[in-house]
């Protein structure tokens, strides 16, 4: 079992810049594609970007050049730095971890509005 505490959303105006953490439970944190998804009510669950073990990474098109998502694998912490927020950033946002499964931490809110 892999237990994900994420931190960081909050309230944030349109330009403003946010940075959410994810701390994983599990030691095998390093050898894990990590990732951050978001979600809106009435809406899917959609990728914001995701992180190899090996550092490899991609990213929703709709957040490129503006995020960008990195691991501490010494804090097994996986981070996620929002620049030039938009209100339609505005979501749940969930770390995400595969291993042979997924597993997903409780979700932090980010909303972006004047």
């Amino acid at each position: 079992q892999v237990q994900l505490v994420e931190s960081g959303g909050g309230l944030v105006q349109p330009g403003g810049s946010l940075r959410l953490s994810c701390a994983a439970s599990r030691s095998i944190f390093s050898l894990s594609i990590m990732g951050w998804y978001r979600q809106v009510p009435g809406k899917e669950r959609e990728l914001v970007a995701r992180i190899t073990s090996g550092g490899r990474t991609i990213y929703a098109d709709s957040v490129t050049g503006r995020f960008t998502i990195s691991r501490d694998n010494a804090k097994n912490t996986v981070y996620l730095q929002m620049n030039s927020l938009k209100p339609e950033d505005t979501a749940v946002y969930y770390c995400n971890s595969y291993y042979g499964r997924d597993f997903w931490g409780q979700g932090t809110q980010v909303t972006v509005s004047s």
